[in-house]
């Protein structure tokens, strides 16, 4: 422990120089814009920029490109608060009460905390990233097929409490999201599926276009359709005072922060889509612990707090594998491996004592650019939330715009935009019908590395279905599943039988 200490206060040194100060900054401001805009996403700014780090060191570039993956995450949810249109995948969540905070005249406090969690959160990770990688890193391998299996059938039966809708409405929501994820090529065969022979269509549906359909166009739809005078009218300004949080919201989101910030720190470490898994199941906690759970869905400041601080914990986490492994557990971290290579440093366990000054310098950047992100966010509170004092008649025609040049800058391409409006089509009509697309959303994610997990679990025990309760830790998420399933029941029926035992009193006389 003292030795990580001392090591890290070295890797302070490397990065507080002038050089790196400069690259962390850029790719903290970077990382935010792209977080900001729907589509773009932090796997394509990554991408998109490890051409410009081609100059620098290999130190200096990972900071660049570590500062943008965890400034999207900071960025993501500030258009899904102002106009329900999520910056990308992990934030999608955050839209369900950061937008109706927003449309209160909260949209300040909203944005506050979502900065403030974030950095509480990143600042944990960090600390758990600096002192608990090695033997963190060891148990995250043992998670197999079977085991990633049983935890996205986990997640399926969490979605199903993730909003307030009914249970039938919301898995109804997850079936159709299951089916859509298997258009394209099989991911184990290589056949096309429901393709119709459509060329656009072998690479799967997009999701962004359908998030930005759903959440996005099928919002601006259904304000469309509202009465003229709606259109005329504006937000409720907030006083200068209302534009951060209360010492109330701040009571109310502390606790929601830390178990966001644990929680995400522990879904770092499976494979698969750590953030969006983290900020899903972040907000199902906090809504089974809220003594209001009913607020949830109509501006719970919980209910942003938790999943923003889940997935910033997530983000940190999610560098414990790809350092000390050398496995990219999620795709951002597949760019960052590759970026690595390119600069000549191959992650693993021998990374720490090979290049302690990139290991070191980069965790001790990652804080400082948290800090930074704090400072830049803070101050921008006030200029956020007056966008929402535009006219809807002004403001709906520009998130029409913002949503087809964010859609059209994934893949270039006009097939992506027909889809976004088809999926805003359908958005406007489940909302009409009470049914929502949270759920929809995260089977669209998750469905198809389940159903690669599930084959490849039946390959590897020859098609022998026990191997999902030979596996302990498979078995103890089944378990899981199973207890969530029968406890609202089993309430019920003790409920039910507290009420039954009692006496009717109502006809009993008092006597004197």
């Amino acid at each position: 422990m003292l030795e990580s200490l001392q090591l890290l206060i070295e890797g302070f040194g490397t990065a507080t120089t002038v050089y790196n100060l400069s690259y962390c900054l850029i790719g903290a401001i970077v990382g935010t814009l792209i977080g900001v805009l729907p589509g773009i996403g932090p796997i394509a700014g990554i991408a998109l920029l490890i051409p410009a780090t081609f100059s620098l060191n290999p130190t200096s570039a990972i900071i660049m490109l570590a500062g943008i993956y965890y400034g999207a995450m900071y960025g993501g949810s500030t258009t899904s608060i102002l106009l329900n249109v999520p910056g990308e995948t992990a934030s999608v969540i955050t839209c369900i009460d950061g937008y109706q905070m927003a449309q209160k005249g909260r949209a300040g406090p909203a944005l506050a905390i979502c900065a403030i969690g974030s950095f509480i959160a990143g600042t944990l990770g960090l600390f758990g990233l600096a002192f608990l990688a090695p033997p963190l890193a060891e148990a995250a391998l043992a998670f197999g097929p079977p085991e990633f299996f049983s935890l996205m059938i986990f997640g399926f039966i969490v979605l199903s409490n993730v909003t307030g809708t009914s249970l039938v409405k919301s898995l109804m929501m997850a079936l159709v999201g299951l089916i859509i994820g298997t258009i394209g090529m099989d991911p184990v065969t290589g056949v096309a599926r429901f393709t119709f022979q459509s060329m656009a269509l072998l690479g799967g549906t997009e999701f962004v276009a359908v998030a930005i359909g759903l959440f996005g166009i099928g919002e601006v739809l259904l304000n469309v359709e509202k009465s003229p005078e709606s259109l005329e009218g504006r937000v409720l300004v907030p006083r200068f005072k209302d534009l951060y949080p209360s010492l109330q919201d701040l009571k109310k989101s502390i606790k929601s922060i830390l178990r966001g910030a644990g929680l995400g720190f522990g879904v770092g470490l499976v494979p698969g889509p750590a953030p969006v898994i983290a900020t899903y199941s972040s907000y199902m906690i906090e809504r089974r612990l809220s003594d209001h759970p009913e607020e949830f869905g109509n501006g719970a400041i919980e209910g942003v707090a938790g999943p923003e601080s889940a997935n910033n914990a997530a983000c940190q986490s999610a560098f414990i594998p790809l350092f000390v492994l050398g496995i990219p557990f999620a795709p951002p971290t597949a760019i960052l491996l590759g970026a690595l290579l390119i600069h000549g440093v191959t992650p693993g366990p021998m990374l720490i004592s090979d290049h302690p000054e990139l290991f070191w310098g980069v965790i001790a950047s990652m804080y400082i650019g948290n800090f930074i992100l704090l400072l830049l966010n803070l101050p921008f509170v006030p200029l956020f939330a007056n966008i929402l004092r535009v006219p809807k008649k002004i403001l709906l025609p520009l998130v029409i715009l913002f949503c087809l040049t964010g859609m059209y800058t994934v893949n270039n391409s006009i097939f992506d935009i027909w889809m976004m409006l088809l999926f805003g089509a359908l958005g406007f009509l489940m909302r009409k019908w009470g049914y929502d697309g949270a759920p929809l959303l995260l089977a669209l994610v998750l469905g198809p590395k389940m159903e690669v997990a599930f084959r490849q679990s039946l390959m590897i025990s020859r098609g022998d279905f026990t191997v999902f309760i030979q596996r302990p830790i498979s078995m103890v998420f089944l378990i899981a599943t199973l207890l969530f399933l029968l406890f609202p029941l089993v309430v019920t029926l003790w409920k039910n039988k507290r009420k039954g035992g009692q006496p009717d009193r109502s006809n009993v006389r008092i006597r004197k």
